[in-house]
């Protein structure tokens, strides 16, 4: 067993082990250039040594688990037997001295990285693991004295609460240090080892009591309290004190969580403990890059958020579709709390005693863009804050190399832990439209084939019914120009969009989506196109950073390596990727979303707001997305180097801007990729610059440069919708910037 013969027994642990015994160490986060940004624990412990321990948490400890202690050499075999004896009789109780347990809690013998071949043996597995016990329990008592087994049990045992070792539950319970607890204190300690659930005395005090005063008797019994001091204390309350303040501080933050959720599969089947064994993992993210991006995203958000509290002021802003506010929004958002089911059951169901404590005034602190804020709120107070605030959603990726440089989850990770990059779906509106334009691309369409702006009407069937769908252009007209797809999917059309989904057919639309990195389950209808399905921020990168990769689809990284604490690779990842789309055809869609900062009306001027972006005849495409009632805002963005999807909306849907002004994505989402790409730019260090899309990959065989007609202002034309400028992109790529006509562009 101890050489671990044919693999057959597993890992033991060797003398250098018992020598230099390691608690349980949690793991750590890295950017990609090596700062740390985030760590897992579960054993939030601080060591303390023997002299630092009450006798009355030693002599509690003894008198209960292992009385004993003194007498045997690690087994005591006595015990071992009287409890197999007394187990067959039904009273169940355990024989495992605390050496024993020493040896399972601080060297892991059953955990599934130690089990040899026969551990798929059931009760041979059994007998390994207790013989390997009884092993390591001997060399313990053979390298350390009794006080050094009890300082490391007591530093290494679970009291429950997220508290290991005895300083940590001392300090928990009691706000004491160990040295200076009373035998009723240590006796409630102890109690908890059995089971640290069931006798927590925070959680069910009346059993934590009985358990107390159990091991007051045990201690009664083998003479560690005297009559006296036994009757003094079992009288004693609990007398818990939940006054201090622990620093259990993680580094949390979106990525980290992101970072738990990418791995997690990968330490299940590799047999590791993300919590307990000390890994080190190395991302993606640039430490940089994502600064700037939390800058951007706190500088854009501040501004939105006074927007929309201008716009609102005192008024509510949950609304239904028709703009009327939604009276039981605020119950219904407190019976999707988890505690309104047991308020439910409190008061039998007495909507009035609910009401009351909903509505009862506490302190408590709040999220604000000027710092946490102290308050008194009630619940209900606390809804209709936290109802109004905007959130966001950021990810940058590199599609070269499929590495994630960016991701921000939301605007506080403290107080609103979901992450909106890929935890929330929402809907892409005309971020979505580029699917329809690629499926038409790679069926036989060119950038500059033509439809008419006009309106359309749509027959089809869903679920047996017959169904007709008109879509509305954003302004609520129709220019009755012919544009080149180019055009349409700049000005983003939603008429042309339409035609051009009929024309290629929705279920198509929805297969090329799919194909290009979405995996949110999407509705085949005619509107898919128009972003009527939910996808998430990381899908709608992936998907398009297939364009500007060749045409590659790739399974983005945000881990690259994955250490031991000696610094041993366990794992490194690598960049996974699946050809979807011909190289011209890819190059093309490239070309296409360059057309929403070139063509008249496109999308994405905005961005000329940003002088930072414009040095060295840089080129940005992208794509802004707005869905109905002004609920999501979009924006994805591409650079020669990089993809950005940000979305920003409120949680509930209910509650969002109402005027094209204030709440299209070229309104919200676009500002902060300007912001962020502005910062990316001015850091000669940060390894991106200005420059030119890639050159074609392959021979490009269908016509894409066929600039689109300067119109001429008149108050007869049906043209007062469009931007009325005139950019020329030549065929080698240049673009001429547009001059202010005086006439204001269509937002």
């Amino acid at each position: 067993m101890e050489v671990n013969f044919l693999w057959l027994f597993g890992y033991s642990p060797t003398v250098d082990d018992i020598k230099n015994p390691i608690l349980s160490v949690g793991s750590q986060v890295y950017t990609a250039d090596g700062k740390l940004i985030g760590e897992y624990y579960r054993e939030n412990r601080s060591p303390v040594e023997f002299k630092a321990i009450s006798p009355n948490v030693v002599h509690a400890l003894v008198a209960t688990e292992d009385v004993r202690f003194y007498k045997h050499g690690a087994v005591d075999f006595f015990s071992f037997f009287t409890s197999i004896i007394s187990t067959a009789k039904g009273d169940k109780r355990g024989g495992s001295t605390i050496t024993q347990q020493l040896a399972k809690n601080l060297y892991a013998t059953r955990k599934k990285t130690s089990q040899g071949l026969l551990s798929h043996v059931p009760v041979i597995k059994t007998i390994v693991f207790k013989c390997k016990e009884w092993v390591t329990a001997y060399k313990l008592e053979h390298y350390y004295d009794k006080n050094d087994i009890l300082t490391l049990y007591l530093n290494t045992v679970p009291f429950g609460s997220n508290s290991f070792g005895i300083k940590t539950a001392t300090l928990k319970f009691f706000d004491k240090m160990p040295d200076a607890v009373t035998p009723a204190e240590a006796a409630t300690l102890i109690g908890m080892l059995k089971a640290t659930s069931t006798y927590n005395p925070i959680n069910n005090p009346d059993k934590s009591l009985d358990r107390r005063n159990t091991v007051l008797s045990q201690m009664l019994k083998y003479e560690y309290l005297t009559k006296a001091d036994y009757d003094a204390n079992i009288k004693a309350p609990l007398g818990l004190n939940l006054s201090y303040v622990e620093n259990n501080s993680q580094g949390d933050s979106y990525i980290r969580q992101a970072v738990e959720r990418w791995i997690k599969k990968w330490c299940t089947d590799n047999g590791y403990d993300l919590y307990e064994d000390g890994l080190k993992i190395y991302t993606t993210i640039d430490s940089k890059l994502q600064q700037y991006a939390e800058e951007a995203v706190a500088e854009k958000m501040k501004m939105l958020q006074k927007r929309f509290n201008d716009l609102w002021g005192t008024k509510n802003p949950w609304r239904d579709s028709k703009g009327n506010e939604i009276k039981n929004f605020v119950l219904k958002c407190e019976q999707r709390l988890p505690i309104y089911n047991l308020l439910d059951k409190k008061f039998h169901g007495d909507s009035v005693q609910i009401k009351q404590y909903f509505e009862k005034k506490k302190h408590m602190k709040v999220f604000t863009w000027h710092g946490e804020r102290d308050t008194t709120f009630s619940t209900v107070d606390s809804i209709k804050y936290y109802a109004r605030i905007l959130n966001t959603g950021m990810m940058t990726i590199e599609p070269t190399t499929g590495k994630i440089k960016v991701w921000v989850g939301g605007i506080d990770h403290h107080y609103f832990n979901y992450d909106h990059v890929n935890q929330a779906k929402r809907q892409a509106g005309s971020t979505f439209k580029p699917f329809a334009y690629v499926t038409a691309l790679d069926n036989g369409y060119s950038p500059c084939d033509k439809f008419t702006d006009k309106p359309v009407s749509i027959v089809y069937n869903d679920g047996g019914r017959d169904q007709v769908w008109a879509p509305n252009n954003a302004d609520f007209k129709f220019s009755g120009l012919d544009m080149s797809l180019r055009w349409a999917m700049g000005k983003s059309v939603n008429s042309i969009t339409a035609q051009v989904t009929q024309a290629v057919g929705w279920g198509k639309v929805v297969e090329y989506a799919h194909r290009l990195g979405i995996e949110s389950p999407l509705k085949s209808v005619p509107s898919v196109a128009l972003g009527s399905n939910d996808v998430s921020v990381y899908e709608m990168v992936r998907a398009y950073s297939t364009f500007l990769n060749k045409g590659q689809k790739i399974d983005p990284l945000l881990v690259t390596k994955i250490t031991d604490q000696g610094g041993n690779v366990l794992q490194e990842f690598t960049l996974k990727t699946e050809q979807v789309l011909s190289e011209e055809t890819a190059w093309l869609m490239l070309y296409m979303f360059r057309g929403g900062m070139e063509e008249p009306g496109g999308t994405s001027l905005a961005l000329w707001e940003y002088p930072g972006l414009w040095k060295k005849d840089n080129q940005i495409g992208g794509k802004t997305g707005t869905s109905s009632d002004y609920v999501d805002g979009w924006y994805m963005g591409i650079t020669k180097d990089l993809v950005t999807g940000i979305w920003v909306g409120a949680d509930d849907r209910s509650v969002h801007f109402n005027s094209s002004e204030t709440g299209e994505g070229s309104h919200t989402a676009l500002p902060i990729f300007g912001s962020f790409m502005q910062r990316v730019y001015a850091d000669p260090t940060s390894g991106y610059t200005w420059g030119l899309f890639p050159k074609p990959w392959t021979k490009i065989t269908k016509s894409y440069d066929c600039p689109s007609p300067r119109i001429q202002a008149d108050s007869t034309d049906m043209v007062d919708s469009l931007n009325l400028r005139m950019i020329h992109v030549d065929s080698a790529g240049a673009v001429t910037k547009p001059a202010a006509t005086g006439v204001p562009e269509n937002k």
